[in-house]
């Protein structure tokens, strides 16, 4: 049983839903959301859980930081059979009404990172499956999570959004900020526009769904600005989204 390059997992040891954290230290504690939660492999930032949820075996798998780690991944993940992926990250928001410990469903993300250009391009859209994101939506609506839905910034660089000024490029990531913001969307992160563009290219699902940390628009504006490190929140609404598509999936026989 040959194990993939980069994630380590043979074929034989794959599934049809997956959860993908960024950080490698997320995935047990996601994992024990599950029934029966066991490792799998680690492997560089990639680390593997599996468990049952509803009879059907679920991966939990770590994907690092950035698109290009995402991106590899998916793509091996579908190797071993996932047709279904649900990103789990933390997010800075954009929206003043976007408050620290909110959630927010990534229906689409802007494509300011270079991953995704390398697959389709730039004028192809990242977007969000419809039944995944319906799923996490429906979970946070009924487990009574404050939530958003709407367009994400994905970036590649935490630095050049958090000291945009220090760049050479200064004036022009200022300027996508701002138009960022105006255009309205809600928060800014680093996987999500890489993750929905694999996956409509490997015709899979793919949702996000994420915890937002702090929002430094809030923090500009002189408004009240916690800083809240803990996912719980997000992780539990992508379970809980996963079950939702499993007993859909068994009824339409997917």
């Amino acid at each position: 049983m040959k194990e993939l390059y980069h994630i380590g997992l043979t074929l034989e040891q794959g599934a049809k839903y997956a959860i993908l954290p960024g950080d490698p230290g997320r995935v047990e504690k996601i994992a024990r959301l599950l029934e029966n939660p066991s490792p799998v492999k680690t492997n560089r930032e990639y680390t593997t859980y599996a468990g049952l949820l509803n009879g059907e075996r679920v991966l939990v798998t770590s994907t690092g930081i950035g698109g290009p780690s995402a991106a590899i991944a998916v793509e091996e993940l579908y190797m071993t059979g996932v047709r279904t992926f649900i990103r789990i990250g933390t997010c800075g928001g954009m929206q003043e009404q976007v408050l620290s410990g909110d959630v927010v469903v990534a229906t689409a993300a802007v494509r300011m990172e270079g991953t995704s250009k390398e697959y389709a391009p730039i004028e192809y859209p990242a977007v969000a499956d419809f039944s995944v994101t319906t799923a996490l939506v429906n979970a946070a609506a009924n487990l009574g999570k404050s939530f958003h839905t709407g367009v994400v910034q994905c970036k590649d660089s935490f630095y050049g959004q958090h000291n945009p000024n220090r760049m050479p490029v200064g004036a022009e990531l200022n300027y996508k900020w701002d138009a960022w913001i105006k255009a309205g969307c809600l928060a800014s992160e680093m996987e999500s526009a890489a993750l929905y563009i694999v996956a409509s290219v490997l015709r899979a699902r793919a949702g996000c769904v994420l915890s937002v940390v702090w929002n430094q628009e809030r923090e500009k504006a002189g408004l009240p600005n916690d800083h809240i490190h803990d996912p719980s929140a997000a992780i539990e609404v992508a379970v809980e989204a996963v079950r939702l598509l499993i007993e859909a999936d068994k009824k339409t026989n997917k």
